[in-house]
Formats: C-alpha cells, sequence, structure tokens
C-alpha cells in the first residue's frame, strides 16, 4: 500500500537546508493500523504530509498503491488525495456555514455525482460514526467528539484506499479520544489501511504497530503487544 525507499526531505532556511527526513525506508500492507510517533520536531507531521501527498520528496521513492508519486503533475495528486486518502485532522477543518451532511458530501462535490447518490453516500458514512441523526447540525452545534466523527465521515465517503490521522484526538477528552479509538478500531476490523500520528502512547496502543521518529530517522519499528490482565 505504503512503500518510502531512502526518502529524504530538506527544507531551505535562509542559506542553509534542514533535514526533516533522512533515508526513510517504510513499508505499510493493506489493511495494517500504524501509529507514527515522535517528539515535536521528529519528523512525524512531514512523514504524514508526504505520505498523505501534501509535500514532495526531495530524494528517493515514495509508491502509494503502486503509483510512483514522485513522477505525477499536480492535477494526478490531487485526484489521488481525492479517491485514495482519506484526511482526519487534529483541528477537525470543517467549514461552519455547512451542517454535517454538507461537509460530508464535500469531497464529492467535483466528482461528477449527482446530488441524490451524495446525499446517500454522504448519510452512509454519517451512519457508520453513529452520527445519523446529527446531520442538520453545524459545526458550532456539535461537541468536538461529535466534530472529529464528522471529519472521520468525510475521511471516508469516498472510500479511500487510506486513511490518514494526524493527531485526531488531540483537541478531545480522553473520554472522547477513546470514543473516536474505538471507531477507528472498528473501521480497521472492516478492512481500512489506518496510519495515525500521536504523541499519544496510550493512544498508539490501539494499533498493531508503532513507527518512533527520531531527529528525521526512524529509531523504532515495533508491533504493539497486547497487555493481558
Amino acid at each position: 500500500m505504503v512503500r518510502l525507499t531512502e526518502v529524504l526531505k530538506k527544507y531551505p532556511i535562509g542559506k542553509t537546508e534542514v533535514t526533516a527526513l533522512n533515508q526513510i525506508n517504510l513499508e505499510v500492507k493493506r489493511n495494517e493500523f500504524v501509529s507514527i510517533m515522535g517528539a515535536s520536531g521528529s519528523g512525524k507531521s512531514t512523514l504524514m504530509n508526504i505520505i498523505g501527498c501534501l509535500d514532495s520528496i526531495s530524494a528517493g521513492s515514495y509508491e502509494l498503491d503502486g503509483i510512483e508519486v514522485g513522477q505525477l503533475d499536480e492535477n494526478q495528486l490531487a485526484d489521488i488525495r481525492n479517491h485514495k486518502i482519506g484526511f482526519v485532522f487534529q483541528n477537525f477543518n470543517l467549514l461552519s456555514k455547512y451542517n454535517a451532511l454538507q461537509n460530508v458530501e464535500l469531497p464529492m462535490v467535483y466528482a461528477s455525482l449527482s446530488v441524490s447518490k451524495r446525499r446517500k453516500m454522504a448519510m452512509e458514512a454519517l451512519e457508520r460514526v453513529g452520527l445519523e441523526g446529527r446531520t442538520d447540525h453545524r459545526p458550532s452545534e456539535m461537541s468536538g467528539g461529535e466534530r472529529q466523527r464528522v471529519a472521520i465521515a468525510r475521511a471516508l465517503v469516498n472510500s479511500p484506499s487510506i486513511i490518514l490521522a494526524d493527531e485526531p484526538t488531540g483537541n478531545l477528552d480522553s473520554h472522547r479520544g477513546q470514543e473516536i479509538m474505538e471507531i477507528f478500531t472498528r473501521l480497521h476490523s472492516e478492512g481500512a489501511t489506518i496510519i495515525l500520528v500521536t504523541h499519544e502512547p496510550d493512544i498508539a496502543q490501539y494499533s498493531h504497530r508503532i513507527i518512533s521518529l527520531r531527529d528525521g530517522e526512524i529509531i523504532k519499528d515495533e508491533p504493539v503487544i497486547a497487555v493481558k490482565g
């Protein structure tokens, strides 16, 4: 599903360059549930942006679902982001003037689908996250947990190949965060491939594999061992 080979990412700062990612080799298979962890500045957000086709690599190779991303133009990248990747962000990124149903419909607006088809798919996505009774509510009328559920429904609506979640529980209390992670766990059991960035060890435990970054390099790549008790 995801294969990064000797990936290097540098950013120019003044007359110098800063290395954000250094010789990253990473493979995520279909239906894996992976967490990426690391301190601030470790490179985890840069890695997520590259996987999500929001940023380009400086050197190396990145393949998504068998496609060499570095060879794509901007229109092709936009198509990949819209059809193969579902994004879930810490700040929800919902449009305040739209209700839940309209927010979930947004990824399909440019997909040449009829209004009735878009509406049906958005309703089904909201039902999957338990919000079928909140479709007419705007973000300001919802709790943080409900807003994140809307964001997850929006990420699901186009049946993407992979779901990328960047600190999806970062703005939620522990109870709401647990509810969101239970949704991700269920989606994974239904076949979703999930890559999640988090700085919280208890959140990472919901995944099956934890990749740890430090100074732009992978220092650990280990399976999650379930604690029995």
